[in-house]
């Protein structure tokens, strides 16, 4: 049910971020469906990876004072640019777009866990 709801939400938000900055760019409403199940696809496989990464890197400081969503976000966001250079219909202009829009998706995805 959970990753049914992020199918649904996920090109949702990549659609309305990209009618309301300028930095993402999409070329239709199916680039922003493909891009959001690989997003999902490929933080499924390596996001738990950079997530570890992260927290090793950081000696687990945001993990241990419960911030670890700060680690899921940067991981999401390096996410975010491996799906941005391996399709043609999703763009965002450098990191800090991708930064954002994975701030953006964490926070919905948080209040979808929150409600079911």
């Amino acid at each position: 049910m959970e990753i049914l709801l992020k199918i649904i939400v996920t090109p949702i938000i990549i659609i309305l971020m990209s009618r309301f900055t300028n930095t993402i760019h999409i070329r239709d409403n199916k680039a922003a469906v493909v891009a959001s199940i690989a997003i999902l696809v490929i933080g499924f496989f390596i996001g738990w990876l950079l997530t570890l990464i992260f927290n090793i890197a950081t000696l687990g400081v945001f993990w241990i004072f419960g911030l670890g969503i700060i680690t899921r976000t940067l991981a999401y966001a390096i996410v975010i640019e491996i799906v941005d250079k391996a399709l043609d219909g999703f763009d965002t202009r450098g990191f800090m777009p991708s930064f954002w829009l994975s701030v953006v998706l964490a926070l919905a995805w948080s209040v979808l866990d929150m409600l079911f």
